[in-house]
This record gives structure tokens, C-alpha cells and sequence, in this order.
């Protein structure tokens, strides 16, 4: 598809006005959930004192609405706007982490307030992020998916590198409570830059009532999960991708509790040890295009899904007086290996996939390898309450060897460079 404004389809995303400001609620927003992501679970576990069971359950419930509403999400998306969809996900993140700090301010927060805001955060963060994937295609060509999902993830690399270490600070200085009230910001003005984009979105193709009735939500969400299944590419990906959450949350679910009462670490340490672990996260969003292009999209998919599958051995391998440096190791090895892999999946998924199918794809996708978070979670909390937080760390390092299988055994193995796009055609089944 020729670009609108008739200049050749490699000009750079940098001259693009309406990915400029995609790109910077993106930045903002990113900066911000590094505050709550690391000071959630120190309210839970430093200012509330819950067991290893209700602090497995916070990860559960985060994660829940990624089983139940991310396929009927990606009906919605696909029959609405998505621009709106973005802004009202924002604005309501934001009101419901506000009611952290006040309740903390009024001495009022316990256990129970933070899984509701878990769970209304998951839900509104469902229909953000099937929206948000779906809607980069809408506003660059499809020659620039592997550039625009580079650059986004430069953003996430660069919060990774520096919000964690500036998120210990904070926390360490405000308290972790009042701290997320600096997310909800974020938030807000991630909302007020979706707002300003002005190029408008493919129109919503009216439904031909000649054709019978609107299908429904139900026969939808079946075509969806039909294109993802039936699609040899994209079944593996799913298979991997949701192989390595399961396992990576049966051992993250109870990592921060761990770190806290058995190696001895604090807000800020666990925050540092983060910050240069995310260097990793860095490097791969600057020279993956330039790696994949030189090996290909195959190769690179398989190389990247090794390389994850190991990230959880050196926290569980790890002497207590190495945890330090084991974490950042980890943490470099998963965030290099996840970056690589997520900037060339995510851009075959877009590429290959028509624009009305984008939200249903995008949707049934998330189903499928978020959905394993939740489950890995609650076993996680449950092994760690049982058996003990280092079995379970190790649990979660072993059984995440098997992730890379089904994506090397895979035809996409072969691939070399991303497909033409084919916006009417079916996928290719297995």
C-alpha cells in the first residue's frame, strides 16, 4: 500500500508525525508501569506482609481477564475505532491506581484493594493491547512494521534499563504506594498523545445485510481462534511464546518474595539489578533488524526462543552471595532473547494478517500465551506456600527449557524474510 502523502515507503518513522506521538504514549507510559510493576508486589509483600499464596494470587488475578475477555476483545476491536479504545484504557488505568496511595494515605489499603485494581487494570490492559497492535498497521505501511515495532520496543528497552533503578529510588524515597501515583500520571499522558493523532483509520466496513445477519460474537471469536490454530506460523509462535510465560511465572510469580526474604535484597538492589539486566532489552531493539535481515526471520525466531528458554537458570543456580549478579544475568539473557523474538513475531503477525482480522489475531493470540500467565501464577504461589520459593524458582527454570520445541520444529524455521502481505486470502494451514 503506497504511503498517503506520496513519498517512497522507506522514509524513516522519525519524520512521522502520527507514530511520533503513538511512539511517545508509548514512552510515558512505559517509564510509569516500571514504578508499579516493581512497587505492586512490595506493597504485598514489605506493607501488607501476605503469604506466598496471596502473592502468587496477585499475579493470577493481573492476569485473568487475559482468559476471559481477550477474544471477545478482539471482536470489539475489530467492529470499533481503536483510537477510542486506546484513550479509554489510559484514562481508566489511571483512576484505578490513584486508589492506592489514597487508600494508603487513609490507612485503609489492604490485600483485597490491590486485587481488584489488579483486575480492573488487566481488564482495561486487555483491550489496550489487542487495540494497540492491531493499530500500528493503520497508521505506518506495512514495509515499516519491523522499523515501528523496533522503535517501540527501544522504548521499552530503555524504561527497562533505567525505570527499574529509578523505580527502586523512588520507592525507596516516597514509599511504594504513594510511587504509583507517579504511574497514573503516566497514564494520563499517554491518553492525551493517542488523542492527537489525526490520521484517521481505515473505515469500518458496513456489514452487508444481503450477505444473512451479522455474524456473531460467538462465530467470530471461532474465526479468530480458527486463523491462529489452522496457521502453521503462527501455532508455533503461540506454542512457544505461551510455553515460556507458563513456566517464566510458575518461578516469576514469587521471584520479588524470594529475593526479599531469602536472599536479602532490597527496593532498590532488585530495582539495579534490573536496570543493567535490561541493557540486554537495549541491544536487541537497535540491532535486531540488522540480525535478522543477515541470519532471517526463521532463524532468528529459533536462535531467540533457545536463548529465553535459559534465561531462568541463573536465579535458581545462583549461591546466595551471587544472586545479585545472577538477576542481572537473567534478566539480560530473557530481556535480549524476548525483545528479538517479540520485534520479528509480532511483525510476521501483522504483516501476514488482513487489517479486519488484525484485532481477532492479535486477540486469540494474547489468549492463548498470556492465558498461561495466570495459570503458571496461582502454581507458583501454591508450590512456593508447599514446597518452598527456591524449589519453585527452580521448577519454573526447568520446565522453561522445553519453550524453544515447537517454534524449531516449525516450518517458519525456513523463513527468511517477511512475507507480501496478503489481506484477503486466508492463512496457510498446516
Amino acid at each position: 500500500m503506497p504511503p498517503d502523502d506520496g513519498r517512497p515507503p522507506t522514509r524513516s518513522l522519525i519524520r512521522h508525525p502520527d507514530f511520533l506521538k503513538l511512539w511517545s504514549a508509548e514512552t510515558v507510559s512505559q517509564f510509569g508501569s516500571q514504578i508499579t510493576q516493581l512497587a505492586l508486589p512490595l506493597v504485598a509483600a514489605t506493607i501488607l506482609n501476605v503469604s506466598p499464596f496471596e502473592f502468587g494470587l496477585l499475579t493470577t488475578i493481573e492476569f485473568l481477564p487475559f482468559i476471559f475477555l481477550s477474544l471477545p476483545a478482539g471482536v470489539w476491536v475489530d467492529r470499533l475505532p481503536r483510537r477510542p479504545i486506546l484513550i479509554i484504557g489510559d484514562v481508566g488505568r489511571a483512576v484505578a491506581l490513584i486508589s492506592i496511595p489514597i487508600a494508603y494515605a487513609l490507612g485503609g489499603l489492604t490485600i483485597w484493594q490491590l486485587y481488584v485494581v489488579g483486575f480492573v487494570t488487566g481488564c482495561l490492559t486487555v483491550f489496550f493491547d489487542v487495540a494497540y497492535q492491531s493499530y500500528l498497521p493503520s497508521i505506518v505501511d506495512r514495509d515499516q512494521l519491523v522499523e515501528g515495532n523496533s522503535k517501540l520496543e527501544i522504548t521499552r528497552s530503555a524504561a527497562q534499563i533505567l525505570g527499574p533503578g529509578t523505580a527502586g529510588i523512588l520507592i525507596g524515597i516516597l514509599k511504594a504506594p504513594i510511587a504509583i501515583l507517579l504511574d497514573a500520571l503516566s497514564f494520563v499522558l499517554s491518553a492525551i498523545f493517542v488523542f492527537a493523532i489525526r490520521k484517521a483509520e481505515p473505515p469500518i466496513e458496513p456489514h452487508d445485510e444481503a450477505t444473512g445477519p451479522r455474524p456473531s460474537m460467538r462465530k467470530e471469536i471461532a474465526g479468530g481462534l480458527r486463523y491462529v490454530t489452522g496457521h502453521q506460523w503462527l501455532r508455533s509462535i503461540a506454542a512457544t511464546t505461551g510455553t515460556s510465560n507458563f513456566f517464566g511465572n510458575v518461578g516469576g510469580a514469587i521471584l520479588i518474595l524470594f529475593l526479599v526474604r531469602e536472599r536479602g535484597l532490597t527496593a532498590e538492589h532488585i530495582g539495579f539489578a534490573f536496570s543493567i539486566g535490561s541493557i540486554g532489552v537495549l541491544v536487541a531493539a537497535l540491532i535486531t533488524g540488522r540480525i535478522t535481515k543477515r541470519i532471517g526471520v526463521g532463524r532468528m525466531l529459533v536462535a531467540m526462543a533457545f536463548g529465553f528458554s535459559l534465561s531462568g537458570l541463573p536465579v535458581a543456580a545462583a549461591p546466595a552471595d551471587l544472586i545479585f549478579p545472577a538477576l542481572a544475568l537473567s534478566s539480560f539473557l530473557g530481556g535480549f532473547c524476548g525483545v528479538a523474538w517479540n520485534i520479528n513475531q509480532v511483525s510476521l503477525r501483522q504483516a501476514i494478517t488482513p487489517q479486519r482480522m488484525q484485532g481477532k489475531m492479535n486477540a486469540t493470540m494474547r489468549f492463548i500465551v498470556w492465558g498461561t500467565m495466570p495459570i503458571g501464577a496461582i502454581i507458583g504461589g501454591a508450590l512456593g506456600q508447599t514446597i518452598g520459593l527456591h524449589a519453585t524458582i527452580w521448577i519454573g527454570a526447568l520446565g522453561g527449557l522445553v519453550a524453544f520445541i515447537p517454534v524449531t520444529l516449525s516450518p517458519v524455521r525456513h523463513l527468511v524474510t517477511m512475507p507480501e502481505p496478503v489481506d484477503g486470502s486466508p492463512a496457510p494451514a498446516a
